[in-house]
């Protein structure tokens, strides 16, 4: 069966619609079943190479050079890389999404990030605040091993104060402010986890590169 950005579209539209909120320590949301099935069994099979820490951690951007993004190029050779972008793009879905999470995505630019975390991983608290607009980590890995390896949660004093379930086809979502604080505390990772980074950011982003339609910004 064809992965289609409309099923991707009408997936995404009835988890949102069905997703748990909390306001504490900032608002966010923690979805279930984002895409249909066997796009999620697409994306964690993708071949694309784990990167090295090369004992360096804490920030994503200190390996920008070995960085996977569903960017032009990619989302010609995989058909899911396609479909996820598509439907991320359209209309129908940057409405709801606008509408759900109370954003303002007009003008706005998709960014899509593949990302693969190994042993030794970790990231600092940070916000997001800045050029990204909006931010959906949809957890992909299908290990069972994963299920404590979801994102840590903190205050803004940077205190840990909780922890995002790691569900496969699972996702936490919010609306960076100077105040959403997240990270990934050291433990222990077996194997590569697996997740997918959606942001929409401004027209501010200077790696154009990283953007599947660089010319074009989102219309609601």
């Amino acid at each position: 069966m064809a992965i289609t950005a409309e099923a991707i579209t009408e997936s995404m539209i009835a988890s949102m619609n069905a997703a748990d909120y909390s306001t504490k320590p900032y608002p966010h949301w923690f979805l279930s079943n984002c895409v249909p099935d066997d796009a999620r069994d697409a994306m964690v099979s993708l071949p694309f190479e784990a990167p090295a820490l090369e004992g360096v951690s804490g920030k994503r951007e200190l390996h920008n050079k070995t960085r996977t993004y569903f960017d032009v190029e990619n989302m010609q050779r995989y058909p899911v890389c396609k479909a996820l972008n598509e439907a991320f793009q359209s209309k129908e879905l940057t409405k709801a999404i606008s509408d759900h999470f109370k954003t303002d995505l007009n003008g706005s630019f998709l960014r899509v990030e593949y990302a693969q975390d190994i042993d030794g991983f970790w990231l600092e608290p940070h916000t997001d605040l800045g050029v990204k607009m909006f931010t959906m980590l949809l957890y992909i890995s299908t290990d069972e091993s994963h299920s404590d390896l979801g994102t840590d949660i903190y205050d803004a004093d940077k205190a840990h104060v909780g922890r995002s379930p790691f569900q496969s086809n699972g996702a936490m979502v919010f609306i960076p402010s100077d105040v959403t604080y997240h990270g990934f505390e050291p433990r222990k990772i077996n194997g590569i986890r697996k997740s997918v980074i959606i942001n929409y950011v401004t027209n501010d982003w200077r790696a154009r590169e990283q953007l599947p339609y660089s010319d074009t910004p989102i219309s609601v």
